[in-house]
């Protein structure tokens, strides 16, 4: 009798059905997400894992457009960056490679002037 190698599954540098967010990044943007809740900023989020997309939606209310965009693009990754704001309008706020850094633009909204 022959023993045969078992079949794999998937090959490691195919690309994975759907992008989705990592738990340590997810804890990074929810803890932003805590604290501007908090602040009275940010109500509602959404989460969205496409193809070649994973979409952090943040909304002030649950039936507007987003207000901001969290989004994470593995093909950007050695160009502008994997990671990106983006704003209500579309406009790219930032892009780069670590989620911390891109995610100031946002802490910036934190920080008021006290009376």
């Amino acid at each position: 009798m022959n023993a045969q190698p078992p079949i794999p599954f998937s090959k490691p540098s195919q690309i994975p059905a759907q992008v989705a967010f990592h738990r340590t990044e997810l804890s990074v943007i929810l803890s932003l997400y805590g604290r501007m809740v908090a602040a009275g900023e940010w109500r509602d989020y959404g989460i969205s894992s496409l193809r070649e997309v994973a979409v952090f939606s943040i909304f002030r209310r649950t039936a507007e457009n987003p207000l901001y965009r969290i989004e994470k693009r593995p093909k950007l990754r050695n160009r502008q960056g994997l990671y990106a704001v983006i704003g209500m309008d579309g406009q790219v706020l930032k892009r780069g490679h670590d989620l911390k850094t891109v995610l100031r633009v946002l802490e910036r909204k934190l920080i008021r002037p006290v009376d």
